[in-house]
């Protein structure tokens, strides 16, 4: 089993853009403050007057470093940033090499006076790697991660991590590490290629004594753009990650994307025994599913899947009221991984903040053997695109939380499956609980309304209460359309087939609607 220390952003590229939300952020009152995400802001905007230069990157020593070397080369926690400063929050450092290959400046903010953090190589223990003495004093730091008592008073926890391109990953209280979120990314899933820019300093302010919340602020820089991100980070039960940031394009993108999450998915209950790999485990994944809300009463789910090929499905949106990765599946048994303990990884929640206008959101899901790969790939894609050089706000806020606090208040799917019957149909299994479901017996009238691309035939349903889960299983076969005889003996591209499903009462939803695709047979 490979433990996932940090996302491979080779694979995953998305992008942060949104309708002005609010000047305040902005505002002169703000500014007075001291350095704050104005000055980030006229940093980025002095950078999109010029053409791109790539950082330099690291000596070979460092880029030739494999995972578990790279991962041998430890921060001494004794040295770590504000320890023994009564400070809540403490600050460790990351380590050039592997995939970590541009450094990084690092800044804090104390006293009003913003001062520089010095790579020294004594910060680090560097194992067996054989580099002791070999590392250059000017060679920089790949990222940082915040250390806060989050479990218990007495002992600081990582709460949150900012390593590789402009990836940040965060803990809720209890859990560990799991999927990511991005600062930004340009031309996601696009046959031109994905751009990576990247976060290339940061300002950390030292929080007073007792306080619960740090802020963070990061200058990105990319061939096609520039950003100031200001992070104001609430470790709990639910982390709460705040985000404004303004964008300054050099030139216009085909894609952008905002608020995007990365995740893995390898395999899940709704993947066919046949395409599994040999592993003891019965699912492998951080993430199981996408959920959309659109209004208060009009939620979707979209399980994800390990596709053969490139997927990539697109919601129309006219009034996002929020998106987010979920791990729903939060029971050990599912798993059997005494290592890494997927059921207590965490979901992420996305609520716009300000007025977002239309636009879609994005599914894409990419092929893998490994589950070290971040394959599962979400974000907001605007239809107002903005200009180059004009700046562009954006603010949302991020929920890194256990999957049963982000449910929506309709009920939801809990298990999705699929089977083959006979004569080439596909049966489905559905698994409904939830408010408005678990209270009604077995003599409630409920009505399952499914849903099928034209041709496709929806046979033998059947919807029973489930007296073991209190809630109400699904089931039903799709039958695909006969095809001409010269279809059945010549090589066909197969299209995705769209399913959607939900349980009504009287004409009223009771339950999110359930969205799944799968191959045409």
């Amino acid at each position: 089993m490979t433990k996932r220390t940090a996302p491979y952003f080779f694979l995953i590229g998305l992008a942060l853009v949104l309708p002005r939300p609010s000047e305040g952020m902005f505002s002169a009152k703000a500014q007075a403050a001291g350095f704050d995400l104005v000055n980030v802001s006229s940093r980025a905007l002095a950078l999109a007057q010029k053409p791109y230069q790539a950082p330099p990157e690291v000596p070979d020593m460092l880029k030739s470093l494999s995972f578990d070397q790279w991962r041998d080369i430890r921060f001494r926690p004794e040295d770590a940033l504000w320890r023994g400063q009564g400070s809540p929050f403490t600050v460790e450092f990351y380590h050039l090499g592997f995939l970590y290959n541009y450094p990084v400046a690092i800044n804090t903010i104390e006293s009003g006076q913003v001062r520089p953090i010095h790579f020294k190589p004594g910060l680090f223990d560097y194992g067996k790697t054989g580099l002791e003495g070999k590392v250059s004093p000017d060679a920089g730091f790949a990222g940082f991660r915040l250390h806060f008592p989050l479990n218990r008073k007495n002992y600081k926890d990582e709460v949150i991590a900012f390593l590789g391109a402009t990836y940040f990953r965060a803990v809720a209280k209890g859990g560990g590490y799991g999927q990511s979120g991005r600062g930004i990314a340009v031309n996601t899933a696009l046959p031109s290629g994905e751009e990576f820019p990247l976060f290339r300093e940061f300002w950390i302010r030292k929080p007073p004594r007792g306080a619960s919340e740090i802020t963070v602020y990061a200058l990105l820089d990319g061939p096609s753009l520039t950003g100031a991100y200001q992070f104001v980070i609430r470790p709990g039960r639910q982390t709460v990650v705040r985000v404004d940031a303004r964008l300054f394009l050099r030139e216009p993108v085909e894609r952008l994307g905002i608020a995007p999450l990365t995740g893995m998915f390898l395999y899940g209950e709704n993947t066919p025994v046949d395409k599994r790999p040999d592993d003891f485990r019965p699912e492998v994944h951080d993430c199981d599913g996408l959920s959309i809300s659109l209004d208060r009463r009009e939620w979707l789910w979209r399980p994800v899947v390990n596709p053969d090929r490139l997927l990539v499905n697109v919601f129309r949106v006219n009034a996002l009221h929020g998106f987010g990765l979920l791990q729903r599946d939060e029971n050990y048994d599912h798993y059997l991984d005494l290592e890494q303990h997927p059921e207590r990884r965490p979901s992420v929640w996305i609520t716009p903040r300000g007025e977002w206008g239309t636009g879609n959101v994005y599914l894409i899901q990419i092929p893998t053997t490994r589950e070290s790969d971040d394959n599962i790939v979400t974000f907001w894609n605007p239809d107002r695109q903005p200009a180059p050089k004009e700046p562009y706000d954006i603010s949302y806020t991020m929920l890194w939380s256990p999957a049963k606090d982000l449910l929506p208040p309709l009920g939801y799917v809990t298990s999705t499956q699929s089977v083959p019957a006979e004569n080439g149909k596909l049966r489905f299994i559905l698994e409904f609980n939830g408010p408005g479901l678990s209270e009604r017996g077995s003599d409630t009238t409920l009505t399952p309304e499914i849903s099928a691309p034209d041709g496709f035939q929806i046979e033998d349903v059947v919807l029973q209460k489930n007296e073991m889960t209190s809630g109400w299983r699904l089931t039903f076969k799709v039958k695909s359309p006969e095809k001409p005889k010269v279809a059945q003996i010549l090589p066909q591209k197969k299209e995705a087939v769209e399913l959607r499903a939900t349980l009504t009462q009287n004409g009223r939803p009771l339950t999110e609607t359930w969205s799944y695709s799968f191959d045409e047979p």
